[in-house]
């Protein structure tokens, strides 16, 4: 502890037990790099369980009760949720041109789509998603359903909350804000039918128990998640993923992100808007030449 100050200084050690304890519990790696602001952002902490050094909170946080508690609070403090609505807009279009018509190709319309946005935060995303299928005059009358899941509770209460400011606005039109929001003193409220559409949980990405109801997914939306994973997480993670969509389904990263070193279990579908990741129907293997 600085005297004078009561601040506490974290050392390189304690830095990479706990974050190794992270790193374990949901998969988020933390570069070294970084050592300065987890030391600021967990501070508070310290006071919280009257610890005098970070080594100590390590073995509160490795050997204490109520560990999912503490992890819930450090999931807080050192995510990052920034997010609007209809990013990447480009492929959205892949999503709707592109994608869903291949996902419909010999099913009956009356099908239900099943559509997961994985890593949702404050729900933009899948709000997003739940928008376009209304919208776009192919799509319309289809069943559907958009689940989202993150594993900061604090963002999912935004999210089912439904009311948004102007920085989730930055890339939408606001013909269409005028059509699916309304205006309220302290932002703008999402209509009910495109709230009923989406549903949302609390799911750690690495724990197979909370993703044990998702299943026939048709098409999982990922974007600028898998990069703050660990090589190993993002293995686990894209092992799930595969499993998690129906034969056929498809995966949209983020456009930073690839599956290159990661997985070879999907086949790459090259469209006019995007380059997407498909699991091959039961029975093939991923294409030549396609693998991510």
């Amino acid at each position: 502890m600085t005297l004078g100050t009561g601040t506490v200084t974290m050392t390189q050690e304690e830095f990479l037990l706990i974050r190794d304890l992270i790193l374990g519990y949901c998969g988020i790696n933390l570069p070294e790099s970084v050592m300065y602001l987890v030391e600021r952002r967990l501070q508070p902490r310290l006071a919280a369980h009257n610890l005098t050094s970070f080594r100590e909170y390590y073995r509160q946080l490795k050997y204490g009760r109520d560990q999912a508690v503490e992890f819930d609070e450090i999931v807080e403090r050192i995510t990052t949720n920034e997010t609007y609505f209809f990013r990447e807009s480009y492929q959205l279009k892949a999503f709707t041109d592109e994608v869903m018509p291949l996902v419909l190709e010999g099913r009956d319309r009356r099908d239900h789509i099943r559509i997961w946005s994985a890593g949702c935060a404050s729900g933009e995303e899948p709000y997003s998603i739940a928008m376009l299928v209304r919208d776009t005059p192919s799509l319309r009358g289809l069943t559907f359903d958009v689940f989202g899941n993150d594993i900061s509770k604090k963002v999912l209460r935004q999210a089912r909350a439904g009311l948004y400011r102007e920085s989730s606005f930055r890339q939408t039109d606001p013909a269409a804000r005028d059509r699916w929001f309304r205006r309220e003193p302290e932002g703008w409220r999402l209509v009910d039918e495109i709230r009923n559409a989406v549903t949302f949980g609390h799911v750690n990405l690495m724990e197979d128990t909370s993703m044990v109801l998702i299943a026939n997914v048709d098409v999982l939306f990922c974007r600028n998640v898998l990069i703050y994973f660990s090589n190993e997480s993002r293995a686990r993670l894209l092992d799930a993923f595969y499993k998690k969509l129906r034969p056929g389904g498809f995966l949209l990263l983020g456009h930073s992100e690839s599956l290159i070193n990661a997985s070879t279990r999907f086949e790459l579908v090259p469209l006019k808007n995007d380059i997407v990741y498909r699991r091959p129907l039961d029975g093939a293997s991923p294409a030549r030449g396609s693998r991510g």
